[in-house]
């Protein structure tokens, strides 16, 4: 299928309202398009480098999780939650207002969710059991927890208005749903057919996206399928590249590129915007390792002159790169030390400049590795 005469589907008329019906992507693509090939080159070259730099960064998962929850934050963000990044890190409701956390706790099903996906790669493949594993973890405990949480959808949903009378879009009926997802499972792993993966990836979040298989949660799952496919495929070793920081910058040309390709089968445009996203959340991903080698090396410096706190700083230093908000109490809790060392280390890092304190109180205060943390925030 050579991308200029792509037809993205047909509408079809159901009671009181249409619905889309993708076509089958499941093909061996082609272009006759120089800029997109440039631009997969360019994408390709950074995604290599990210994972070159990802590999010779000591002790990797700790910034990993930063870059976890970062995503999560970003993804349910474009899903209209108001969870900002300092939330985001907490992992215990108490420390979030009562109000808020319905949002805090989407973003924290986010983080668990994909976590866990990325681990069940160990031992399955990319696949829609994986997706409904990751979707059923997304919803629990969520506003979505009663939309079939972990399952494809039986009822029809719609993106966009109140009903299906006024909406913007209403994605395939669910009896279409096996053979779609069907298909698009095969286009993942056929090896008959020769597609970069980029491409393959790119074609992939548009259809599924279309499809809209689950009654809620879509748009966090598809995004989150972007990274589990460049881990599957082993273009990163490591699951360090994430778009939805890219996706919520640029939402409305995001949206309109999708709907581009249902409206006028412009397929090739949705891919171009697709690899630019690549390219410049790569680039940036690729920054902020070389900031944190930097980082992690001028603090370890800093630390050597502190004698004989050196070590217990040397600790809470390195718990402050997987958590970079903490309390006295919570150090004693997650390091087994006791509060007068905690509060002695506290008070050499924040003379160091390293620590800060955020609230100016003098109970209940709290700390954040602010250099480190605005690398993400």
């Amino acid at each position: 299928m050579n991308l200029s005469d792509y037809q993205s589907g047909t509408w079809k008329q159901q009671y009181q309202y249409r619905s889309f019906s993708p076509a089958a992507i499941n093909l061996q693509w082609s272009w006759n398009n120089p800029q997109l090939d440039t631009l997969l080159a360019e994408a390709n070259r950074r995604i290599g480098e990210l994972n070159g730099l990802s590999l010779i960064v000591p002790d990797l998962d700790r910034f990993i999780q930063m870059h976890v929850v970062k995503e999560a934050q970003t993804s349910s963000r474009i899903e209209g939650t108001q969870t900002g990044m300092d939330e985001a890190i907490q992992e215990d409701p108490e420390a979030i207002q009562p109000e808020k956390r319905d949002d805090w706790q989407e973003v924290r099903n986010y983080v668990t969710a994909m976590r866990e996906a990325i681990a069940s790669l160990e031992t399955l493949p990319l696949s829609n059991r994986l997706l409904c594993q990751t979707h059923h973890t997304l919803m629990q405990g969520a506003r979505g927890e009663h939309k079939t949480p972990g399952e494809f959808r039986r009822s029809q949903n719609w993106i966009g208005g109140a009903s299906l009378v006024d909406a913007a879009f209403i994605p395939p009926h669910p009896e279409e749903l096996p053979l779609l997802m069907t298909d698009l499972e095969a286009f993942w792993h056929n090896e008959s057919i020769h597609v970069p993966h980029l491409i393959r990836i790119a074609i992939s979040h548009y259809q599924f996206e279309t499809i809209h298989p689950f009654l809620d949660g879509n748009g966090r799952i598809g995004r989150l399928l972007i990274t589990l496919y460049l881990v599957n495929k082993g273009l990163l070793q490591e699951p360090c590249l994430y778009l939805s920081a890219h996706l919520e910058k640029h939402r409305t040309a995001y949206y309109d590129a999708l709907s581009r390709v249902r409206t006028s089968n412009d397929l090739t445009h949705w891919i171009r915007f697709f690899l630019n996203g690549v390219i410049e959340t790569a680039k940036q991903a690729t920054d902020t390792f070389r900031a944190i080698l930097e980082l992690r090396t001028r603090t370890a410096e800093q630390i050597t002159h502190l004698g004989r706190a050196a070590p217990n700083a040397a600790r809470v230093v390195d718990y402050l790169y997987q958590k970079p908000i903490v309390t006295a109490q919570e150090l004693c809790r997650q390091l087994d030390i006791s509060p007068h060392t905690a509060n002695r280390i506290i008070k050499a890092l924040s003379e160091l400049d390293i620590l800060h304190e955020t609230t100016g109180q003098q109970r209940n205060r709290v700390y954040y590795f602010r250099t480190y943390y605005q690398l993400f925030s």
